[in-house]
């Protein structure tokens, strides 16, 4: 009888041992599950394939289509509202936006800022989200004839963007476009000087000083040297990299240069997984800086010998990305 109980005590000992195991098993499965949720992003309900180390089209169907020029998309820091451009065949530049309702994105529709006198293209959400930039050829105030290619914004109160307005007349007396903000609202764009050829532009950058923006000045060789039609330049929020697109051998690329104590490095080029035969540029990065954005660009020659720029979105890990930068650049 003694050994019967002993050997019962034991089984039941044994049993709650395995009860315990399996208990701690699905805990920590329950733990991975809730870490993985928590860490996935609102982007991702856009796209069936998620990129880690090689490009893909960023939303088929829904945000990249065929037949059309989709690029420049941009993001609110809730990763909840997005704008991106696109330009139909034969038609002119349209910003589309989509929210996230419910857990699922609305169908892209033109925004609210668009305008029937003129083509709007290149948003950009600060990093607060109180504020979105966007060229538009809209005609200034109450005049009925566009002067060109301006910068205007919107702001966010309580939820909703107010009418667009244009920006300062230190951005109106130039040609500002891909307007990018830093969290502290230091601006950086694509310019040109007055009289000079448009390839030979580059990237200026302007600083917000108490809230208003005194002087424009243009970034230093390192950068603007580094070949022809140097322009659409993101900058970092925290202003440690920028990465812009640049003609070298009649192809455009994208590179970067990294920040280092004030002083900007060499650009190095992105490599061959973003740089291809085809034009890349446009870039941007999610809020959350997991993933970096940029579109791809063909030109086609239409039948009556018109040009048509056919292209996609395009996203990829950024982390992996720029650890592997990193390594290849600390290696040489």
């Amino acid at each position: 009888m003694q050994k019967l109980l002993k050997h019962l005590g034991q089984n039941k000992e044994r049993t709650m041992k395995k009860t315990h195991y399996i208990l701690l098993f699905v805990f920590a499965l329950l733990l991975i599950t809730s870490c993985q949720d928590k860490d996935k992003s609102n982007l991702t309900l856009l796209s069936s394939e998620i990129p880690t180390n090689i490009p893909l089209v960023f939303s088929p169907d829904i945000i990249s289509t065929d037949n059309n020029k989709d690029f420049a998309i941009t993001f609110s820091p809730e990763m909840d509202e997005l704008f991106f451009t696109r330009r139909k065949p034969k038609g002119t530049n349209e910003i589309y936006t989509s929210k996230l309702v419910d857990s699922k994105w609305s169908n892209p529709e033109r925004a609210f800022l668009a305008t029937n006198n003129g083509w709007d293209f290149q948003p950009h959400i600060n990093p607060k989200g109180d504020r979105l930039y966007f060229g538009s050829t809209r005609p200034l105030n109450d005049t009925i004839k566009s002067s060109g290619v301006h910068e205007w914004y919107s702001e966010k109160n309580d939820g909703e963007w107010s009418n667009p307005k244009p920006m300062e007349k230190l951005f109106l007396d130039r040609v500002v476009m891909y307007l990018t903000s830093s969290k502290n609202d230091n601006l950086y764009f694509s310019s040109a000087e007055k009289g000079g050829k448009a390839k030979d532009g580059g990237i200026y950058y302007s600083i917000n000083e108490n809230g208003q923006y005194k002087n424009v000045k243009k970034m230093g060789g390192v950068i603007n040297s580094n070949g022809h039609w140097v322009a659409h330049s993101y900058i970092a929020p925290d202003e440690s990299y920028i990465i812009y697109s640049s003609e070298k051998n009649k192809n455009t690329d994208l590179f970067i240069s990294f920040n280092l104590n004030g002083t900007w490095t060499e650009s190095y080029s992105l490599g061959p997984k973003i740089n291809t035969e085809q034009g890349e540029s446009a870039p941007s990065v999610s809020p959350d800086g997991k993933y970096f954005f940029f579109s791809r660009s063909i030109k086609k020659v239409r039948e009556d010998g018109s040009t048509n720029y056919l292209g996609n979105i395009y996203w990829i890990d950024f982390i992996r990305l720029k650890k592997e930068l990193l390594e290849n650049i600390n290696s040489n």
